[in-house]
């Protein structure tokens, strides 16, 4: 849940709040978040949008329509808030072609600020990604992935410049908590999985990669008192402690009896280090009085979910 004040906050604030990529990660575990915290207003406020009508559902049953995001245009203006999380992410990259990659994230962009004037957007929070520091990626992808990241950030910050509104820019780098999806392309998911099976956890990685891994609904809680408040443009990089993979499989291995961690030896001299800027996430936690939610704390939310969703 939401810090308890931001809850509050949120559900006196009174405006529409538009979650673009509804259906991703981010988009459900904020849904639930938001479902908390407004109540029986959830529905009254809340509209979500991706790429296809359908139905999603809420952790507690709750169903919430889903239109496709050309329809975001039609929303009658009145004081909005929107949630910009979608994007077509790194492993699209990886399988599309380039220009095709481009055309698609290009079109996603431009429909979403080409509706944030006609429906009353007021503020917008953008869900962007550490790869956007990363340009220079030897990875192809991860440059291309990060590059059209950065493409978001800057035209989402001219549009609050502007039309003299809000944004708030977030580069999430790890994140943890329910709702995880496409467990294969998240190592955090892939250590619970082998933990659930009582399996080792296997860190198969020949080199020391580096992650600080940040509760989602923390780095929500953040984002909503930035929003609320409403001033310019707002960057930050999601937090955490910065741990080598086999400190984060210890950590998911002493939420589940008698598993163990087998970690490949470090052979390549090279590192993956990938994570933002720590301290000054934790100087906005504390100026917007956001309760850190301790790492074991996160990894046994998101633990709790998968094994959910196997049972």
């Amino acid at each position: 849940m939401l810090e308890q004040a931001v809850a509050e906050a949120l559900k006196a604030d009174g405006r529409r709040i538009v979650i673009t990529g509804a259906g991703g990660w981010l988009g459900l575990a904020t849904l639930d978040l938001l479902g908390a915290a407004l109540g029986e207003d959830f529905g009254k406020r809340v509209r979500a949008f991706g790429s296809t009508t359908r139905t999603l559902r809420l952790s507690d049953g709750t169903p919430v329509l889903q239109r496709p995001l050309a329809d975001m245009a039609w929303l009658p203006q009145e004081p909005t808030l929107v949630l910009h999380t979608a994007f077509l992410t790194k492993d699209r990259a990886e399988a599309m072609d380039e220009a095709e990659y481009r055309a698609a994230n290009d079109a996603i962009r431009n429909t979403v600020l080409n509706a944030l004037g006609p429906i009353g957007a007021q503020a917008i929070f953008v869900a962007s990604s550490g790869a956007a520091a990363k340009l220079d990626d030897p990875r192809p992808a991860m440059a291309l992935y990060g590059a059209m990241k950065r493409e978001d950030e800057d035209s989402f910050a001219s549009w609050a410049e502007q039309s003299s509104q809000s944004a708030v820019i977030a580069r999430l780098y790890a994140l943890a908590g329910p709702r995880i999806n496409k467990p294969q392309a998240y190592a955090i998911a892939s250590f619970m999985l082998d933990a659930l099976a009582g399996r080792p956890i296997m860190v198969r990685a020949p080199k020391r990669v580096v992650r600080a891994y940040a509760a989602i609904r923390e780095v929500m809680g953040l984002v909503f008192a930035l929003m609320l408040e409403g001033k310019g443009v707002t960057r930050f990089d999601s937090g955490g402690t910065p741990l080598e993979l086999e400190q984060v499989a210890g950590e998911v291995a002493a939420l589940v009896e008698g598993v163990s961690v087998e970690r490949a030896a470090i052979t390549d001299p090279a590192s993956d280090i990938y994570h933002g800027d720590g301290e000054a996430y934790d100087a906005l936690l504390r100026q917007y009085g956001i309760s850190p939610v301790p790492l074991r704390v996160a990894l046994a939310e998101t633990l709790d979910f998968l094994a959910g969703q196997q049972a």
